[in-house]
Formats: structure tokens, sequence, C-alpha cells
């Protein structure tokens, strides 16, 4: 890419990524590297999923912040360290302060999942609920350590969590050594630019992609005018990369080591977590899904071996059944049919022995009765199917108009 300037490297080095490692000894785990045969077909050469929902609080969050804590002067540990998330940072920083004895304090959104809020509360912070968005919850840790002498730990602004993210980098080096592709979920850029540092030291010939929800793409605006530019109103299901604006720091990184940033859809997120959790049997959150997703959707686009870093696993039950409908829609596997029937005994036990013959499974039916469009002997009916993909959809379509049902929607 090329659009950083000559100083954007001096932020965060090799030598600065290979300390974080040395600090995160026993304290970080090395993450498992898993191939995945379906994603290896579909590229055409060998993927591997670097599994960072794995990791100690269920991201790679931890990383970042144990190093960024450990730094601390002693009078800075003792005044406590203050963090606004609304999941994995949160758990990140709760925890590091946790194993390096110094208080937490960590400003959360009203409406974030409650086992997100209960986790970083079990892991040793104090838990304040502020704001409806990440944007005030952010404002009101910055005004707490401002008044109270607290050290804000931010979640990718900083030379020492980039260096501590980095270390993933160098344990995909370790782990596939012939790598010649690394797939990234992007937010705020520090994940991908620590890991770019540590990979293009050893391996400039490795191509690092980006990827970002589409809703929330803030990277390609900005590494097109130079600087970092905001996205207003980023709206993304994939919290943990819902990122209105790329960090100062990462992106001068980014802009200098990472060879391209590309974005996705809420439907290729929702097929990318769905295959993580049918083919490679691992929880992700839609964020961490997201290289997953850029694979699905272009996969003749990367050169194997490619190593997809999962960055999390931490999604709420409620979004995750939510995501996984979503997921199964976008790829032909629910179908939802209105159709009009005489109002009269038997006339829906016809219908369901319709689709039993083409073997529709019936998750959900509606009635509407109020209808003025309707007839006064009619009755409209909406039908949710579990199908097996688009040829089955196409099928069940036909079943019934040859049956003798016309479809409305």
């Amino acid at each position: 890419m090329n659009h950083g300037t000559a100083g954007s490297l001096r932020a965060v080095t090799l030598d600065d990524v290979r300390g974080a490692q040395k600090m995160l000894s026993g304290v970080s785990r090395t993450t498992a590297l898993e191939s995945s045969r379906y994603l290896s077909r579909a590229v055409g050469a060998p993927v591997h999923l670097k599994c960072e929902n794995l990791q100690r609080t269920g991201s790679f969050k931890l990383r970042g912040a144990y190093v960024r804590i450990a730094g601390l002067l002693p009078e800075e540990r003792a005044a406590g360290v203050v963090a606004a998330s609304a999941g994995n940072h949160a758990q990140g920083v709760a925890l590091a302060s946790s194993l390096l004895g110094v208080r937490s304090t960590v400003f959360m959104p009203k409406g974030a999942p409650l086992p997100k809020v209960s986790a970083t509360r079990d892991y040793g912070a104090e838990v304040r609920l502020h704001g409806q968005v990440v944007d005030e919850t952010l404002d009101a840790a910055v005004e707490y350590a401002q008044r109270t002498g607290a050290v804000f730990i931010h979640p990718f602004d900083h030379p020492d969590i980039i260096a501590g993210q980095g270390t993933v980098g160098l344990e995909i080096l370790e782990q596939c050594p012939e790598v010649r592709t690394v797939v990234v979920g992007v937010g705020g850029g520090g994940l991908i630019a620590g890991i770019a540092v540590a990979v293009k030291a050893y391996r400039p010939d490795v191509r690092i992609v980006g990827v970002q929800a589409e809703g929330s793409a803030s990277y390609p605006p900005s590494l097109a005018a130079g600087h970092p530019v905001a996205v207003r109103a980023p709206a993304t299901m994939a919290d943990g990369i819902k990122v209105g604006r790329p960090g100062e720091v990462p992106f001068g990184i980014v802009a200098e080591l990472v060879d391209e940033v590309r974005t996705v859809t809420e439907d290729e997120l929702s097929a990318g977590l769905l295959l993580c959790l049918e083919r490679a049997k691992l929880v992700v959150e839609p964020a961490g899904a997201s290289p997953v997703a850029a694979l699905l959707s272009r996969p003749g686009a990367f050169e194997g071996p490619v190593v997809a870093v999962l960055s999390g696993g931490n999604v709420d039950p409620v979004l995750m059944e939510r995501v996984l409908r979503h997921g199964m829609a976008a790829q032909g596997r629910y179908l939802a049919v209105r159709l009009r029937l005489p109002d009269r005994p038997g006339a829906l036990a016809a219908l369901l022995r319709a689709l039993s013959v083409v073997d529709a499974n019936v998750l959900d039916v509606s009635h509407v009765r109020t209808d003025p469009r309707l007839g006064l002997t009619e009755v409209e009916v909406e039908l949710h199917l579990e199908t097996k993909g688009p040829e089955h959809c196409a099928e069940v379509g036909r079943a019934l108009r040859e049956a003798g049902y016309t479809i409305i929607g």
C-alpha cells in the first residue's frame, strides 16, 4: 500500500514484539492452528485457522492489555487503570489487571450483553455501565481517568498494545513457516498492525490482508485519503470490529505494511460464523469469523497456504441464535413463504402433507384472517421452513405450485 510516512514503523518494532512475547510467557496461550479441509478445497490451497477464540478470556485482547499494563510505572499501577469496551477488551484488561495486582475499572455500555458484563466482573474489574453506545462509554472512561489519575488503557491505539497483539504473528510463523497469506479482521487496527510488524520482519513476501465489515469500513477511505477518516454511524453485528475511525498508531503501520483491506457483507459474516461452527466445531463471534467470510466470498483471491485469524469467540447466545438463522437463510437453508388457503377444516393439513412429500421441515406457522385484502372465506398463512439449500427451496416452490397453491411472498 505504501501510504504511510517514513517514520510510521518506528512506533512498534520487531524487538518490541519479541519483548512482548517474553513478557507473555506463561500468561497467554499459544493458541492452536487448525487446518480446514472445507476452506482448503474452496481456496485450492491449504487453509489454517489461528484459534484466538480459544485464548484466555476468549480473544486476543489479553495479549496487548497485559503488555500495556505490565509496562506501567509503579506510581501508575498504584493509581489503577480504566478502560471502555463492550466486551473483549474489557475482559482482557480485567484479567491482565488481576494477574498484575492492579485495580481496574471498566466502563461498558448499558446494553452490553450480560455474559460479557458478568465475565468482566469475574475477572476482577469494577464494572460501571454508562451510555448507550461505546463512544459515550469511552467519554466516561476518559473523564474518569482525568478525574482520578487512573491510566486509560486504549483498546488499540498504543504501541504496547500493538506489540502484544503482534505475538500472534510470531506464533503463526512458528506454526506455519510456509505461510503465504495471513487474513485478519480489522477494527481499530491494533491486531493486524502487530501481526504485520512481526510477519513482514521475517517474511516480507507474505501477503497481509485485512477484513472489515462493509457497514463499518473505516480503513479503505482512510488509506485512500492518507490519514484516519471517521465513518459516520458504523453499523454491523460484528461488534468486535465495529470501530468508526482507525487508530493513529496502527494506521501508520497498516498503511506501510498491510497489502490490502477488503470488506464483507453481513450475509457473508453470517456464513463465515456458521461454517466455523458446523465444519470446524469452533464457536466464533462475527468479528472473529470475518477472515473466513472473506475466504468464502472470493476464494480465488488468496494465495496459499493461508492463515485466517479467528480473533475471538465471545458471542452472546441471543446474537448467536440470530446470526445462525441469518447465515442459514443466506445459504438457502431457511425458506419463508406466504400463501392463501380456503378457511375451512383440513386446508392446513393438506398444505402440510404437500410439504412433507418434499421433506421440508416446518418450523413455524402463522395465520392472518383480518387483512382487508383477504376474501371472506380466505386465510393467509406464513410458513417458516428448514430446507437443505437453494435447490431444495426451488423444489419446495415447484411442489406447492403443482399442488395448486399460489405463493404470494
